[in-house]
């Protein structure tokens, strides 16, 4: 049997031994491995396909960990995980244990930041420049930034100061026309738009001829930091091109999947004194054809056949919390057309692919820029409109100050539909939800519903489209509990809770998806002869007051909630109970002051005790049997 070229790779400097032939034969086996594990694991596939022959060269022509590779998002990096020493360990990618789905720094020294958000690689890339600057050092840093996430504020800040800094660095940007939906804005038109020019195809042919016979573009280079009017940006790229006006000499588009020319143009800009931009065009899925053919499908995917494509994944029971949302939202839109929903680059992740289709007018995707989606459905509501903000609960974590200061503070008819709350399952601490509950409810003029099952999802959409003001509607990933929807949504009174289980010797106020746990939990405590009271909370804010009084006539108060406990629900209860003057023994349980790593979420929440038997034995701990 053969032995493949990426078995003998421990290392990115055993690259440098390879020729360019070896290492086109190494992209292909890589591409083999990603779709062999990825198969079964799930994963980012269409991505890290993508970026292969990119990873292969940059670390063929830099020195990691010495030179600092960053990588934006890092779905893009399987490539980078197998030659860094963790081939044998890659069959566990994204699993309990396993190796993280995106860079970590604790698995390897090449992994320089725990990336799992967009647009964040360029900051970080010039720190280390800047680091490397004040401490006389001469390593090399090179970030590789998708298109997509290039439209993300921070990038556009980073850039900003990057070309201000002129300190010297390497800027990949890998173009492939998509994020995790089709790309939107001005830039991504601009960057079509150079693909497209006969201007720029001539001149990428140009440029390949100057590589192939002299050193003159490297002298260009070179001297470009020195005096940019003379340098080669004046006859390469067409002046208006944005990131030659911000300072930043950008090269002509190169073919991402050309080992041989993206090794010869990374040695030339390696050498600049200078921060450089080298263009690269990709293909998302590059190497697998189900990929290539529906690289949103493969951006993130469960388990699938190789051959097909197909996932693998068992039909739910029920349907999805998010799949209820989208629905939920166009029929609302059908009886309202002040509605307009807004996303961030996940229009398919958020449910809202039918809205977008039925009410393309009223669907707004912002593309990779989270603060710019809030910020713009403040506006929107000034104007008259209902906008309903649908982005996962990591995500909008970055645009906390645009719910707090834009939208709250007016006190705006403003619906954030927040998904993937609570732990999400394989893609780690960058993706769990855990922090919503905390930074809702304590802004104020917000009102924050926790719905139980897709039932109370459809109420609680309702509700705060027929209220006003700004509302936070949180829920989980994957499928919901399984019961019937309801023909007509209803109103939910504010501040009401409802009890969905009597007991007399324990109350468990529980939050969300947390109620189904604690029903399992007080079947398992009355076996051992505890009655428990399971209480289905719906407001994390404000909180049933009635419902925390009656509880306090127990012998314990029982807090259960997917979040973190600091700044949660459940020391919003222990604060009712102050408020009240009710002494009580009190249990809260959640989330502890730590970072979750990846694995299922069933797994995830039984390490954390927030399955039936670890609250079950909570319980009885604190009661001292």
């Amino acid at each position: 049997m053969d032995h493949r070229i990426l078995d003998m790779i421990s290392s990115p400097a055993d690259l440098k031994l390879l020729s360019n032939d070896e290492l086109s034969i190494l992209a292909r086996e890589i591409r083999e491995e990603i779709v062999t594990v990825t198969s079964e694991t799930g994963g980012h596939v269409a991505s890290s396909l993508g970026a292969v022959e990119i990873i292969l060269s940059v670390h063929s022509m830099i020195d990691c960990p010495t030179d600092r590779f960053v990588f934006d998002v890092g779905h893009q990096a399987y490539a980078h995980k197998l030659v860094t020493g963790r081939l044998d360990e890659f069959k566990t990618l994204r699993t309990y244990g396993g190796l993280s789905g995106f860079p970590k720094s604790d698995e390897s020294p090449c992994d320089v930041h725990p990336s799992g958000h967009a647009s964040d690689s360029l900051s970080v890339a010039l720190g280390l420049a800047k680091a490397r600057d004040l401490s006389g050092g001469t390593n090399k840093v090179v970030a590789l930034i998708g298109d997509a996430a290039l439209s993300g504020g921070m990038a556009f800040e980073a850039l900003n100061h990057i070309g201000q800094a002129q300190t010297p660095m390497v800027i990949i940007l890998n173009d492939n026309e998509m994020s995790i939906s089709r790309n939107v804005g001005a830039l991504m038109k601009h960057l079509g738009n150079m693909r497209a020019s006969t201007q720029y195809r001539q001149t990428r042919d140009s440029v390949q001829e100057k590589l192939e016979s002299s050193g003159a573009l490297g002298t260009a280079l070179a001297n470009f930091g020195r005096n940019m009017k003379e340098s080669m940006k004046q006859f390469v790229l067409p002046r208006t091109m944005i990131f030659e006006q911000l300072g930043i000499l950008c090269t002509a588009p190169i073919d991402g999947h050309d080992i041989g020319a993206l090794k010869e143009t990374l040695g030339l800009v390696l050498a600049a004194d200078a921060p450089v931009l080298m263009h690269v065009v990709t293909k998302k899925g590059a190497g697998y054809e189900p990929a290539v053919r529906n690289p949103e499908k493969f951006h993130g995917i469960a388990p699938y056949d190789i051959a097909t494509g197909e996932v693998r994944k068992k039909p739910a029971a029920a349907p999805s919390y998010t799949s209820v949302f989208g629905k939920a939202l166009a029929e609302e839109a059908r009886a309202d057309d002040r509605i307009v929903a807004i996303t961030a680059a996940m229009k398919d992740g958020t449910g809202l692919a039918g809205f977008a289709e039925e009410f393309p007018n009223r669907f707004v995707d912002a593309g990779i820029a989270e603060e710019h989606a809030v910020g713009l459905a403040s506006g929107l509501a000034v104007g008259g409109k209902k906008p309903v903000v649908a982005i996962y609960s990591t995500f909008l974590q970055r645009a906390i100050d645009q719910l707090i200061i834009n939208n709250a503070l007016p006190n705006l008819d403003v619906v954030f539909a927040i998904d993937r709350a609570g732990v999400v399952g394989e893609d780690g601490p960058t993706h769990h939800g855990i922090f919503d509950l905390a930074y809702t409810r304590m802004v104020p003029n917000m009102r924050v519903l926790a719905p139980s099952n897709e039932a109370e999802l459809v109420h609680a959409l309702h509700t705060a489209l027929a209220l006003g003001g700004p509302f936070a509607i949180r829920y989980p990933r994957g499928a919901a509990e399984g019961v019937p929807l309801p023909e007509k949504p209803e109103v939910l009174e504010v501040g009401r809770a409802r009890t969905v289980r009597e007991g007399d010797d324990v109350a468990i106020l529980a939050f969300g998806r947390m109620v189904s746990r604690a029903l399992g939990a007080a079947e398992l405590l009355a076996e051992r002869g505890i009655e428990a009271r399971v209480v289905d909370m719906r407001w994390a804010k404000p909180l049933d007051a009635d419902a925390v009084a009656r509880a306090a006539r127990t012998r314990l108060v029982v807090t259960v909630e997917g979040g973190v406990v600091s700044g949660g629900a459940g020391e919003g209860v222990l604060g009712e109970l102050a408020r009240q003057g009710l002494a009580v023994p009190a249990l809260t349980l959640g989330v502890p002051d730590v970072f979750v790593p990846q694995g299922k979420a069933d797994l995830l929440l039984r390490d954390l005790g927030l399955d039936p038997q670890g609250i079950a034995a909570s319980v009885e701990a604190r009661l001292g049997k």
